[in-house]
């Protein structure tokens, strides 16, 4: 990158801390939301009591609602956000795309196909969201199996093998649509695939969290090497990268973040293909400040359209509000950044 194209971003050494501060503000002040009123003095001093004895001043249910109820969904808003964005800013890296999302290997429609399928079954919560990842999972590897028939090693059979999946899932989700019950199980699939975090508890933050901070540490550790492929087959090779091996860890990496991220969140769009460009924008094409910069943009972009979801009278599905934010907004973003791409 040339000393005239840094000028355009802005230092990471800036941007990284003012967004990390927004970020926490915006954790704080997400505890203030919601038909509970809660004071900020309140929030802090039963966060803090979890660190350092404190005096209970206040009462059971105050602490309930922090702690279990709020908390839960906070976190999770900032780990799925921050999971998209990620999975988002390294495909589009990786096969130099700009329309490229998390969805382009068929992880959400697989997801979501398991979702469906367990609500038929009737199975708890828990196995929903067991059956929504693992479903993920072997939609991307079902991707690969198929673009391996090929042996042409290009990324566009990939893509189109993706596209074939999603197809496919997307039709046995109609299919299981159809047949469900229509008073019980049909709408809570149909709210399922329109994303939300109203039902995540402390227990589904654990469980995701394992795998998107595994996976965005494997995306960190091979960031120059993404950057390297942009070079092409012989450059990278000259440099010493194996560009298949690096291919295949960042699809997996991506692949169990996405899928944990669908599992507690459901289908919620946009987030992995708008907010990428957004830092794009911020710091340019660099991935190894792109991904932490997608991370907390993405996080906090998340949380911010949870907290108007939840300032809501009737609450919407999040997918909604974000499709309904990020189409617009993607026009916008893309009339400024297709020169780069281009």
């Amino acid at each position: 990158m040339t000393h005239e194209m840094k000028k355009r971003f802005l230092p990471i050494s800036v941007l990284l801390p003012l967004l990390g501060g927004l970020v926490a503000a915006l954790f704080l002040g997400s505890f203030l939301l919601g038909r509970y009123p809660i004071l900020p003095g309140q929030v802090a001093e039963i966060l803090a009591s979890r660190f350092i004895h404190l005096p209970q001043s206040w009462p059971d249910t105050m602490e309930t609602v922090v702690l279990k109820i709020r908390l839960p969904r906070i976190a999770a808003a900032l780990l799925v956000g921050g999971a998209l964005a990620s999975s988002g800013a390294a495909y589009q890296s990786l096969f130099k795309n700009p329309l490229v999302s998390p969805a382009i290997l068929g992880v959400s429609a697989g997801a979501g196909l398991g979702a469906a399928l367990a609500m038929l079954l009737s199975l708890p919560w828990f196995g929903v969201q067991a059956m929504a990842f693992g479903f993920g999972l072997a939609a991307v590897a079902c991707t690969l199996s198929i673009s391996k028939i090929f042996s042409t090693g290009a990324m566009t059979v990939l893509v189109l093998a993706g596209l074939v999946v999603s197809a496919f899932c997307e039709a046995l989700i109609s299919t299981a649509k159809y047949v469900a019950d229509p008073i019980d199980k049909l709408p809570s699939i149909t709210f399922w695939l329109m994303g939300g975090l109203a039902r995540v508890g402390p227990r589904d933050v654990t469980l995701a969290a394992f795998p998107i901070c595994i996976s965005f540490i494997v995306l960190y550790l091979v960031r120059w090497q993404v950057n390297v492929l942009g070079l092409g087959e012989e450059g990278a090779l000259a440099l010493g990268v194996d560009s298949r091996r690096i291919k295949i860890i960042v699809i997996l990496a991506t692949t169990l973040m996405s899928a944990a991220a669908v599992s507690v969140a459901g289908v919620v769009g946009w987030v992995g293909l708008l907010i990428p460009h957004i830092a794009r924008m911020l710091v340019g094409p660099n991935f190894q400040v792109l991904l932490p910069v997608s991370l907390l943009l993405g996080g906090g972009y998340l949380l911010l359209v949870d907290d108007l979801v939840r300032s809501m009278n009737v609450e919407m599905p999040l997918g909604i509000l974000t499709a309904i934010i990020g189409a617009p907004f993607f026009v916008f973003v893309m009339t400024r950044v297709r020169r780069r791409w281009a």
